[in-house]
């Protein structure tokens, strides 16, 4: 049997078990279930296959009993049946105790008339995503996102991942699964889960049945968007791209919505910060997958694509650092936004933390002494704009970059860091 790999999500898992239950949201395949059942003594699984309709016979119609078993007990895939939510949550206020429960789902459920309380207060929130290189042991874990809230005056380390490598891992994702295989076997799982999206679950998710065909043009023309803050209307005009007339409007939103459910699709909020500047903010969110792979997978194109294509190529690779800097970010209860305005200056992710700190990263492919001084410019540009007689100023800059053996802080106290050497 495959040795459990660790995750970040483990230590947050913990902390919030202190709580009567946790649910672990995230998309299918990214290692949920896998990660319950490593803190969970006993596992009532609704998707098992051998047992799956009895399993869903005893959830709808003797909750109760579902929910007998050693604690914590994990309910996998606990959306099949919702009604087991308002079970939960009884059976929480009755035993009145923590750590009883941990329930997993890749889909918000398609019926929430079905669900009477929120669970406030008894069940907490633990959102997963694919495997970061720190997880994957890709990273060399050699430069903390959470010190450099500390303001380290000198930072080390170094990063073994070059271009091609970079290219492969957006390509393959962080799907646990394939990050165990290597070459074409890896590529082949990421593209499986692909297909699975676009030809099943799109479709499961709410029982609807909808096309192969439109959900693929539809991440497709969102792939194309990726870093953006294109609206629903431009990505409606580029699904007709080579493929006969545009979808609906309405198609888009129906779509969008589905994958947002399936936890594929994860956009970045808007950054309001106060400015000295009268600059009008853009309030969009950035379209971004939840995993690089999946816009590589909508468009159709491999690791050798990516280095021959270099525009595309730092799109996905922004996403890959996204989803990295989410999941450091979050293990210690921080959050990822972004910023831009009508003047044409913009941050790719702000970091923020509960004190109220932030942390303003830019993100580049490419390391040569242009790109990076680029990068600088817009940080302390956008630093000089804060009106710091109304909020703090940023407690760090970042730039976050590929293609570069070292991290290191400029003369301006700048951090220049590889995502290779990255960790929480």
């Amino acid at each position: 049997m495959q040795k459990y790999q660790p995750r970040v999500a483990d230590n947050t898992l913990k902390q919030k078990l202190v709580v009567g239950a946790v649910l672990i949201k995230g998309p299918k395949w990214c290692g949920k279930t896998w990660t319950a059942r490593e803190h969970a003594k006993s596992w009532f699984l609704l998707d098992d296959p051998e047992q799956k309709e009895q399993n869903i016979a005893l959830a709808k119609n003797s909750p109760s009993i579902a929910l007998e078993g050693a604690t914590p007990r994990l309910i996998d895939e606990w959306q099949i049946v919702p009604k087991l939510w308002d079970a939960v949550r009884f059976e929480i206020d009755k035993r009145g105790d923590s750590s009883q429960f941990i329930l997993t789902g890749s889909a918000i459920p398609p019926n929430m008339s079905e669900i009477d309380h929120s669970g406030t207060g008894r069940i907490a929130s633990l959102l997963m995503r694919p495997m970061s290189l720190y997880e994957s042991k890709e990273s060399s874990a050699t430069v903390s996102l959470d010190a450099l809230f500390h303001s380290p005056t000198q930072i080390s380390g170094s990063s073994k991942l070059g271009l091609k490598d970079l290219a492969f891992i957006c390509c393959r994702g962080g799907w646990p699964k394939a990050t165990n295989f290597s070459g074409d076997d890896a590529l082949t799982l990421s593209k499986a889960y692909y297909d699975g999206l676009v030809e099943n679950d799109i479709s499961r998710v709410d029982n609807v049945k909808r096309s192969t065909s439109i959900a693929s043009r539809i991440l497709r023309s969102y792939a194309r968007s990726q870093g953006q803050q294109t609206s629903f209307e431009n990505i409606r005009k580029d699904t007709g791209a080579g493929d006969g007339a545009p979808v609906s409007i309405d198609t888009i939103y129906d779509y969008v919505e589905a994958f947002r459910k399936l936890f594929v699709i994860e956009d970045s909020p808007a950054w309001n910060p106060n400015l000295r500047s009268k600059a009008a903010i853009r309030t969009s969110d950035t379209r971004y997958f939840v995993d690089p792979s999946i816009a590589a997978q909508a468009l159709g194109t491999s690791p050798n694509d990516l280095i021959h294509d270099l525009n595309t190529f730092d799109f996905i690779f922004e996403t890959l650092c996204i989803r990295d800097l989410r999941v450091y970010a979050e293990a210690t209860s921080k959050h990822v936004s972004h910023y831009r305005d009508s003047n044409g200056l913009e941050c790719d992710a702000v970091i923020h933390a509960q004190n109220g700190k932030y942390g303003l990263v830019q993100i580049k492919l490419g390391s040569d002494d242009e790109t990076i001084e680029q990068a600088a410019t817009k940080l302390r540009e956008l630093a000089n704009e804060i009106d710091s007689t109304v909020m703090e100023k940023p407690t760090f800059s970042m730039i976050l970059v590929g293609n570069a053996p070292y991290a290191y802080r400029r003369e301006d106290g700048i951090y220049v860091v590889p995502i290779g050497c990255l960790k929480p």
